[in-house]
């Protein structure tokens, strides 16, 4: 038998055929950013799944998928305009150089001390400008697309030229992104997608269920920043070794969650190599989110920060609760913390890190 074929469109009127699972790749123009640069939306058309992605910080725009009558529907927050993404950096886009955050300004690495663009404070997902605010170079490939990015040495006070490739890949109901990163200096990397999930569309997650593999959680100050102390979850509203309604555990009494106005946790997750991370389900829908992924943490946020300012694509306004981000990366300020698992990089070394997304209805 012949095997089945996939159109591969990278411009309109234009198209090669390879082989591969049926799938189709296109791309359109997004708009410009106020610095006159383009921005444009890439789609892989996949079996039971429609993936958005943009060039500007490899957001996340769309992901259609099936509920459990077949009806397609977005399980993605997203915003009404490009404009609104440039004004909110970090919107379900690719976070790099360093996921979540750094204390004191920086850190020392091999005896030296790195002052970031902030020193004296606490560095968030890499200081201005991070890598959810640049202009990716994409390139389409068989059922997904290549996201490449250079990030130049000093970038932000980061040592090193690093050279950031992230591959998303889709098949049968599954997003995988697979990252990979260089370095021309001994420096520091942490990567992750800072996607909001809504598995019904609904205002807010708060009826959905959540289950997450970890029997540990890092303690933060009230900064957000790890103190290095990691406790274990028995007997706290956060211990979602067995699936909760989100709602039982962000109206808890619980100092942190209080803190947090919900979950903005990191979750220490049991096993190695790749597990399952979590699990997100809607019971209206019967829609199910598994997240598996080769990371030791899952930093977990439930937009308890959201206020209605941001306007979603279906013009409603984002309030709390309006998505759930669930984040597999390294842990925050590890390298302010000799204990946690290091995410030093060095000249010769490739950094890789699988994350999946996989759905399904029943």
């Amino acid at each position: 038998m012949r095997p089945a074929l996939v159109a591969l469109v990278v411009a309109a009127g234009a198209a090669t055929a390879l082989p591969a699972a049926a799938c189709t790749v296109d791309k359109a123009p997004y708009g410009q950013l106020s610095s006159g640069q383009a921005v444009d939306a890439w789609t892989i058309h996949g079996p039971k799944m429609n993936v958005t992605v943009l060039s500007l910080g490899g957001i996340l725009k769309d992901i259609e998928v099936p509920d459990r009558k077949g009806v397609m529907g977005n399980v993605i927050r997203n915003l009404n305009s490009l404009a609104a993404y440039e004004g909110r950096a970090n919107f379900s886009s690719l976070i790099g150089r360093y996921a979540n955050r750094i204390s004191g300004g920086g850190f020392t690495l091999e005896g030296q001390r790195v002052d970031l663009d902030k020193p004296d404070v606490v560095v968030s997902h890499g200081g201005a400008k991070g890598f959810g605010t640049r202009i990716w170079t994409v390139t389409p490939a068989k059922c997904g697309l290549d996201l490449s990015l250079v990030s130049p040495d000093g970038d932000n006070g980061f040592p090193g030229e690093v050279h950031v490739t992230v591959r998303y890949r889709v098949s049968a109901g599954r997003l995988t992104l697979d990252y990979s990163a260089t370095t021309t200096r001994p420096t520091v990397v942490a990567l992750t997608h800072h996607a909001y999930f809504n598995l019904s569309g609904q205002d807010n997650v708060y009826d959905q269920t959540l289950q997450i593999n970890a029997g540990k959680y890092l303690v933060t100050d009230p900064h957000r920043v790890p103190t290095g102390e990691i406790l274990p979850l028995d007997g706290t509203p956060m211990d979602l070794r067995k699936a909760r309604p989100i709602h039982d555990v962000v109206t808890s009494d619980h100092p942190s969650v209080i803190a947090a106005k919900g979950l903005d946790h990191t979750f220490v997750l049991t096993g190695k190599g790749m597990k399952t991370a979590a699990v997100l389900s809607d019971p209206s829908t019967g829609r199910k989110l598994t997240v598996s992924t080769t990371e030791p943490g899952l930093v977990v946020y439930t937009a308890g920060g959201f206020n209605g300012s941001l306007t979603g694509a279906d013009g409603r306004p984002l309030g709390a609760g309006a998505g759930v981000a669930l984040e597999a990366q390294h842990f925050p300020d590890s390298p302010n913390h000799a204990d946690f698992p290091s995410t030093e990089l060095k000249p010769g070394q490739m950094l890789r890190a699988t994350t999946v997304f996989a759905f399904s209805a029943k």
